[in-house]
């Protein structure tokens, strides 16, 4: 082929494949915009996942009438005249690629009235070509609607994730930037329906509150180390009671610009170092106020990332401002904790036979207890008969003889080869995994339906997130139904989990699936099962009486895989007779 010069629309579409890569890029760009032009109210209406259409209104300073085709065409911006003008950059925006970018992909209408003009004008722009001007009356700032994205670009199209998953992006845009200005009100609406509303008030607090809840932000701490230096950190951080699986819930701002940095994020987590355990992050929201030269916002094409001038003094403020919150948390709530009045409670008996009868609990099937008293097992899917009626599977542990329990955690036994210690959790975790597994194949999974469905409230992102997942979980036995903005209604859930609190289920499932499906990880059902099977099993702290401890040993002995959990982790240690014996010197 010969080297040619590519058209400008071809040109124009590539340029926009950079800039808006999912509707969620569409949105944060018309806000970047808005929040440039001084609005104090932005309302950002979706449907069809933003494929259909994106309208984001603003209330903002707006564009003169015989600037505003100037508005959509490449390279066009009022923000800067010069490249020295980027070392002092203190807007949102810069390039003047957005508005043409989306533009080129779409069919965009811009209704826009500067404030000081007494009429305001309307463009119609499609895949680039502008087709209609007209002067129309509008109240001062600026309308984009954008309709059909990716009309004329059908690979773009074709690799967006399904709706609910593209209305969770646009959620986490609305909310971060939300967090990033609590000045100015931010309104979402999606397919007609208020997602987020927040108010505007000035306090990060009232917006942290809408994004969180407010269960979350009562363990969130505030930081602040304005006045100490050029390097200002300010925000909020989770008390380490406070806790996720994966670091994605930890947001930054740098001169009010959301930004990834994964050094900086390790600043935070490093903060907690010995206050949390491996595998577990906090929760944090923080503004970085560093002065323009200093900072580099010009290195990645959807101005993500930043780039810093003496990024060793930035990490170091970041980690300093967030350790010192904790800690001085923490030294509060010692001091609390001394002059307390201790109280020793009992660990619960653990009481698999409890007949729950009141109305609004979910009450169990009638079938025998998983971990039956007297040693008899009669349910099918967990008897364990000896003799000519031994089921096919085959033992897979000797046969042990408990002895007792430890700390309320581990089951001592016996059996022909030493001495076992049994993690009673694992363990049971891993009896109701294969259970869980063998009734689904046989006959599907029981749910167990509530007389009276509970509710359950939800931040804006877990409320999209449960969207998401819900074919997911209602094969799995979950039955939930949208009971108003971010609210379900729980109608029924696994038979497994019939005794227990639904929201507490849910939240720690939203928890899970969080992460999302990364190569390698384990699938999003395999999540919902593990998080079932966790949430029913025995917990440490639960004392267990004689029969029960007997009646879990022989269900784990039958089990196909008993020396781990469904997670990983080990259920049993093992200590041979000869190892004693070398231990009390009886082995020469």
């Amino acid at each position: 082929m010969t080297i040619q010069v590519l058209p400008e629309r071809v040109i124009a579409q590539i340029a926009a494949g950079e800039v808006v890569e999912r509707p969620a890029s569409v949105v944060k760009e018309l806000i970047e915009n808005a929040l440039d032009a001084g609005a104090s109210v932005i309302r950002v209406e979706i449907d069809g996942g933003g494929k259909r259409l994106i309208r984001v209104s603003d209330n903002g300073a707006g564009i003169h009438s015989d600037e505003a085709a100037l508005a959509v065409a490449r390279h066009a911006t009022s923000k800067l005249r010069s490249v020295a003008d980027l070392e002092h950059i203190e807007t949102l925006g810069f390039r003047g690629e957005a508005l043409a970018s989306i533009a080129a992909v779409s069919h965009m209408t811009l209704t826009t009235r500067h404030r000081d003009a007494a009429a305001g004008v309307r463009l119609r722009v499609e895949g680039g070509d502008l087709l209609r001007k007209q002067t129309i009356g509008a109240p001062a700032g600026t309308v984009v609607s954008v309709e059909n994205l990716f009309f004329n670009t059908p690979a773009r199209l074709k690799f967006l994730k399904a709706d609910n998953t593209e209305k969770r992006q646009v959620t986490s845009v609305i909310t971060r930037y939300a967090m990033a200005y609590p000045g100015v009100q931010f309104v979402l609406l999606q397919d007609g329906v208020e997602i987020f509303h927040s108010s505007g008030s000035g306090r990060l607090a009232d917006v942290l509150v809408k994004v969180f809840g407010l269960d979350s932000f009562k363990h969130m701490l505030e930081v602040n180390s304005q006045g100490e230096g050029e390097h200002q950190v300010y925000g909020y951080s989770s008390t380490p009671e406070l806790h996720r699986a994966d670091r994605s819930r930890i947001t930054l701002f740098v001169n009010g610009r959301s930004i990834q940095d994964a050094s900086l994020t390790f600043a935070v987590v490093q903060a907690y170092h010995t206050l949390l355990m491996t595998g577990r992050y906090p929760l944090a929201v923080l503004m970085l106020r560093v002065p323009p030269p200093d900072v580099d916002v010009n290195v990645h094409p959807t101005k993500a990332e930043v780039r810093f001038r003496d990024p060793n003094a930035v990490f170091a403020a970041v980690q300093r401002a967030v350790r010192r919150a904790v800690v001085e948390a923490a030294q509060v709530t010692t001091m609390r904790q001394m002059v307390d009045v201790v109280t020793i409670r009992r660990p619960a008996q653990l009481d698999l036979e409890l007949d729950m009868t009141d109305s609004g609990q979910y009450q169990r099937q009638q079938r025998p207890a998983l971990i039956p008293r007297g040693g008899d097992i009669d349910d099918e899917s967990t008897a364990i008969p000896v003799g000519p009626a031994a089921p096919a599977r085959p033992r897979t542990l000797p046969m042990l003889r408990v002895l007792g329990q430890i700390s309320a955690a581990y089951i001592v036994a016996e059996g022909p080869a030493g001495m076992y210690l049994v993690d009673q959790h694992a363990a049971h975790e891993r009896i109701l995994y294969e259970q869980f597994m063998d009734n689904h194949e046989r006959q599907g999974l029981i749910a167990q339906y509530a007389l009276t469905a509970q509710t359950i409230q939800l931040a804006p992102l877990e409320a999209r997130l449960l969207e998401e997942h819900l074919d997911s979980l209602t094969h799995f036995g979950f039955a939930l139904e949208a009971f108003g903005p971010n609210t379900f209604a729980v109608r029924s859930v696994p038979a497994l989990l019939a005794d227990k609190d639904p929201t507490e289920i849910l939240r720690a499932l939203l928890q899970d699936l969080e992460a999302g499906k990364q190569p390698g990880q384990r699938t999003i059902e395999e999540k919902i099962i593990l998080r079932v099977c966790k949430q029913a099993a025995v917990k440490a702290g639960q004392i267990l009486s004689l029969d029960e401890m007997q009646g879990l040993i022989r269900a784990l002995e039958r089990c196909r895989s008993p020396l781990t959990c469904p997670h990983g982790r080990p259920t049993l240690l093992h200590m041979s007779s000869d190892h004693l014996a070398r231990e009390f010197g009886r082995l020469g």
